[in-house]
């Protein structure tokens, strides 16, 4: 297997995932646009078939299993995202498939996950202790392990993106996106290095699960001692070696943002595109806000990576800052 990450293994990615993929969206909303200042593109990853952009990334790896790691299945750890794309892509090629899940994760994620027939186990307090599970499992019953993020066909896929991206607005002035593992961050900056060095990619974390921005600004790894946030898809408390150097050498910036910064990009995502974002997906929103006078004037593409938003969290969002049914507003952003 290639350990490359570049442009040439993100188009090749590509060639793979159109056999089962359609490009996302890329929309301009002049009403957002009003609000932040510049020119706010969003990336609809919400869109797939799955509800996020992970779906990428695990369709480019099984796809490219040998044939006896195939029959042997896979396992992984996961709090959601991660897991559908590699369940639906195990299920397009037939592979037994097992994902770790912490106690109390999203239960539609897991509903989600078990349609596309993996085998669920439910370990541990958060993503990292369900992952440290993962592994051992997979030594006691030699299944092919797929790191969350420390595999390059992941990033590459992840990247189609990004590439889909450039090839809709080259002259996008700055990318705002998710990390959690960081495959998605890795994907842009490998993508804007090729095709337009001038592109700022701007990586967001939770406030309550800053492992990552923490060690960027160290320039090394840092472990935090709890995850303890809304948007799943950040609740990292390890940053990863292989996406950590790349996020490491290539970002432009990482600004963290507070759950209710969040909880209110959700509510103004719905407001002003009618979609869905999960606090992942909407944590781009609440960092290009805390930016807006530095972004000023330019093109900037939000990636909404994702809208798997559970019903009681939804309905949390959708309350105002006094814990009250409130209307929609933008309000709170100033």
């Amino acid at each position: 297997m290639s350990e490359e990450i570049s442009l040439k293994e993100i188009v090749r990615a590509r060639a793979v995932i159109y056999r089962y993929l359609r490009p996302t969206p890329l929309i301009h909303y002049q009403p957002l646009s009003e609000i932040t200042g510049f020119q706010t593109y969003i990336k609809h990853e919400n869109h797939n078939p799955t509800g996020a952009f992970k779906v990428r990334g695990g369709l480019n790896l099984i796809a490219s299993l040998p044939q006896e790691e195939k029959e042997r299945g896979v396992i992984t750890a996961t709090r959601g995202n991660h897991g559908q794309s590699i369940a639906m892509a195990s299920r397009i090629f037939g592979v037994p498939c097992t994902l770790l899940v912490p106690h109390g994760n999203n239960p539609e994620k897991n509903r989600a996950m078990r349609g596309f027939g993996a085998e669920l186990v439910e370990y541990g307090r958060d993503f990292d202790e369900a992952r440290q599970r993962a592994e051992e499992i997979r030594e006691e019953k030699g299944l092919r392990y797929i790191h969350p993020a420390n595999e390059p066909r992941l990033i590459n896929g992840v990247g189609t993106y990004s590439l889909e991206i450039f090839e809709d607005l080259p002259d996008v002035d700055a990318i705002i996106v998710p990390i959690g593992g960081g495959s998605g961050a890795c994907g842009a900056i490998t993508i804007a290095r090729a095709l337009n060095p001038n592109t700022r990619v701007i990586g967001v974390q939770a406030e309550r699960a800053p492992s990552v921005y923490l060690s960027w600004k160290e320039g090394r790894i840092i472990e935090t001692e709890s995850a303890d946030t809304f948007a799943d898809g950040l609740a990292t408390r390890v940053p990863f070696e292989m996406t950590f150097n790349i996020i490491r050498e290539g970002i432009s910036d990482i600004v963290t943002v507070s759950e209710e910064e969040m909880k209110s990009s959700v509510r103004l995502l719905l407001e002003t595109t009618h979609n869905l974002a999960e606090g992942a997906g909407a944590a781009p929103l609440a960092a290009a806000l805390k930016l807006r006078d530095r972004l000023r004037g330019k093109k900037v593409v939000i990636i909404l990576s994702g809208g798997n938003i559970d019903l009681a969290t939804l309905r949390w969002a959708l309350m105002d800052e006094g814990g009250q049914n409130g209307e929609l507003s933008h309000g709170s952003q100033s």
